[in-house]
């Protein structure tokens, strides 16, 4: 569950008309969605055997620190709390509020709506993360029965199908037609994303060398299920061209089928959702924080646990004020440009840990990646090819986030530093 709720967030109710807009053809804009899936299950994959050879706290960060180096651990987790995971949950609170407001018409701003939801989730979580764990899975359980009843309704209320298997493409082979394509990944992948976050969990969960690989590839197939089908009840009923002309599929979809109280059904849907992710964002990232913090290379105080629920109660809150104040500054629109070129390019240099972890040798493990080295390497090219073209089509922001980067060396050196005199004292 802590997986499908990692990923199914706004992202599948609002990149497919991306998708459409970049490919023409039904088969195009499905054959990116399964594409996409099938790029996420290998990266599940890779992430299981990662997991399975190094169950700490911290997941993605100690893969990077133990396989490659601590700088390059340092400054994914800088980017991570600077960028990627904060700017991306700022943009999907907002999102949240947007369809609440929807739904009560509140004569209230979004981002007041966005940041009193972040500080619920930090509360939460606070608590321990059982209490967050039951949060996240509720709200999981809710949007994958919105999905569940948009796909149903379709089929059930939907006149004639809009599908049209031919033409399969709609221009002939060309470099500028596999261009296309490769855009067309771009907010499909990023729809996929959030898999890795469960990761982050194995030093804290029963017997993680079988529980997180399980559940990681197990929950990457739930999902590609689920947004192949909700892909095919939005071209279904839409078509490639009426899908490419709305910005919110999902209520365009229902509203044509059930009307306004339609809209409002899958509106709810939408919010639930996207809080789902927030709470799962909220309930793994903070651990790279505090796995930071324990390595002498931030502040030491985010490395408190607090006594009885045994969580890092200030990581949890150092993340959730950041993300805060980006949604009440706005920012997030900014960010959201650079986080995924961001996002890819630890997303690549975290598959190499896997060639080095493998040379090194150690215990089997129960998941090994199939196909290795070739998986791993066609994973890794795919994220990297990512990075060149986001940084192609906005090279003004996604240098920013390359900037941001950039700055956590220095920072890196002056933690340190600073660790090293006060280990001699």
């Amino acid at each position: 569950m802590a997986v499908m709720g990692g990923i199914i967030g706004a992202g599948i109710f609002m990149n497919p008309y991306l998708v459409a807009q970049r490919v023409g053809t039904s088969s195009l804009i499905l054959g990116v969605w399964v594409a996409g899936g099938l790029i996420a299950l290998v990266g599940g994959f890779i992430y299981a055997e990662l997991a399975a050879r190094l169950p700490v706290v911290g997941g993605q960060y100690a893969y990077l620190r133990e396989a490659l180096h601590p700088t390059v651990a340092f400054i994914y987790g800088w980017v991570l709390l600077l960028v990627i995971q904060t700017g991306g949950m700022a943009a999907v609170a907002v999102t949240f509020a947007r369809y609440f407001l929807e739904l009560t018409h509140w004569p209230i701003h979004d981002s007041i709506i966005a940041a009193a939801a972040l500080g619920l989730l930090t509360a939460i979580n606070c608590l321990g993360v059982r209490a967050g764990s039951r949060v996240q899975s509720a709200m999981t359980l809710t949007a994958i029965a919105a999905i569940g009843v948009l796909v149903l309704c379709s089929f059930v209320f939907g006149n004639a199908s809009q599908i049209s298997w031919q033409p399969v493409l709609d221009e002939p082979p060309s470099l500028h037609l596999l261009i296309a394509f490769g855009s067309a990944m771009t907010p499909v992948l990023f729809a996929y994303g959030g898999w890795q976050t469960s990761s982050f969990l194995a030093g804290e969960v029963r017997d993680p060398r079988r529980t997180l690989p399980r559940g990681l590839i197990f929950g990457v197939l739930g999902v590609i299920a689920v947004y192949t089908a909700v892909n095919f009840a939005y071209v279904r009923a839409l078509g490639p061209a009426g899908l490419a002309e709305t910005t919110t599929p999902a209520s365009s979809v229902m509203h044509a089928l059930l009307g306004v109280r339609g809209a409002q059904f899958i509106a709810a849907g939408i919010a639930f959702s996207a809080f789902g992710f927030l709470a799962q964002s909220m309930l793994t990232a903070p651990r790279v924080y505090f796995a930071m913090a324990e390595d002498g290379v931030f502040f030491r105080s985010v490395a408190w646990v607090h006594p009885t629920t045994r969580v890092p109660v200030i990581a949890i809150a150092l993340q959730g004020v950041w993300a805060i104040a980006i949604a009440l500054t706005g920012t997030y629109a900014q960010v959201v440009n650079y986080v995924v070129a961001m996002d890819c390019i630890f997303f690549g240099l975290t598959a190499v840990c896997l060639f080095v972890l493998r040379r090194r040798g150690g215990e089997a493990v129960d998941y090994p990646v199939p196909g290795h080295p070739w998986t791993t390497l066609l994973f890794i090219a795919a994220q990297w090819l990512i990075v060149v073209s986001t940084f192609a089509h906005d090279p003004i922001r996604s240098s920013i986030g390359l900037g941001i980067a950039a700055a956590g060396l220095p920072a890196y050196f002056l933690w340190r530093a600073r660790s090293k005199r006060e280990g001699r004292a």
